[in-house]
């Protein structure tokens, strides 16, 4: 019998006016859990409620996705927001997603900030409070997915809230447990193949190997699939079959 479980969560709900990002309804069923954008990155009403009705009819956990209010940037790029700031745009997008879901007849689920919001909340302590004091207050059940070992994840915890430290299929690492940055090469792993057997290991060992070839190591309570490439299917098909066959239970948190 299979010991370990895992959670397979995607970012959707991108897309906004006339511009489509991603493949939500067919990447839905290979997740266990959606993180849907709330109007500040990408999404807007009409799609955010498209996105919470796709994911409810699939039976997949809604978590919200908020992050910086930049569209054109696609939330990718740092702003210099304060904790206070921080603390009120994630309750603001929260308070948005959450009526769509309760609007369905769904409950939200989880919490897992986008983009740079993400990256900056990683490694800042006061941006993390100010984000996981906003989660809270809305609701003291709602989880917070953030990257393993970070200090979004450490304030969820101080605060009491349920945690899912994440991992990426498709991300490549440093040697202190972050991401490698986007603009750096060979920041995403493009092979479906390779990425299958860091999520395996990942999942079964508790390790990654980073980019100077060090084994670190990672707690993987959730793997992302990121929805905006071009082969996000194909991806995440061979990662659902791979962790399938080793005997992987799929499961929101």
């Amino acid at each position: 019998m299979s010991h370990y479980t895992v959670d397979l969560n995607c970012d959707m709900g991108e897309s906004f006016g006339a511009y489509t990002i991603g493949q939500d309804e067919e990447i839905l069923d290979y997740v266990t859990s959606a993180n849907i954008a709330c109007g500040f990155h990408g999404g807007d009403p009409v799609v955010m409620q498209k996105t919470v009705k796709l994911a409810l009819a699939k039976n997949v956990a809604i978590g919200a996705h908020p992050g910086l209010p930049d569209l054109a940037g696609f939330g990718r790029r740092e702003i210099a927001i304060s904790p206070a700031e921080a603390y009120t745009m994630v309750v603001y997008q929260i308070g948005a997603l959450w009526a769509f879901v309760k609007a369905e007849g769904g409950q939200l689920h989880h919490i897992k900030p986008h983009g740079a919001l993400y990256n900056m909340a990683a490694v800042n302590s006061n941006l993390s409070e100010a984000i996981a004091e906003a989660v809270y207050k809305i609701n003291p059940e709602l989880i917070i997915y953030g990257l393993a070992h970070s200090e979004l994840i450490k304030a969820g915890k101080r605060l009491g809230l349920k945690t899912a430290q994440e991992v990426f299929a498709d991300r490549t690492y440093r040697a202190d447990g972050t991401l490698t940055p986007r603009q750096l090469p060979n920041a995403l792993i493009t092979d479906p193949e390779e990425a299958a057997r860091q999520v395996i290991r990942l999942v079964k060992e508790g390790v990654v190997k980073s980019m100077d070839q060090i084994d670190i190591v990672m707690v993987a309570d959730t793997v992302c699939l990121h929805g905006d490439g071009p082969h996000t299917l194909a991806f995440a098909r061979l990662i659902k079959e791979a962790l399938l066959q080793e005997g992987v239970i799929l499961q929101p948190q």
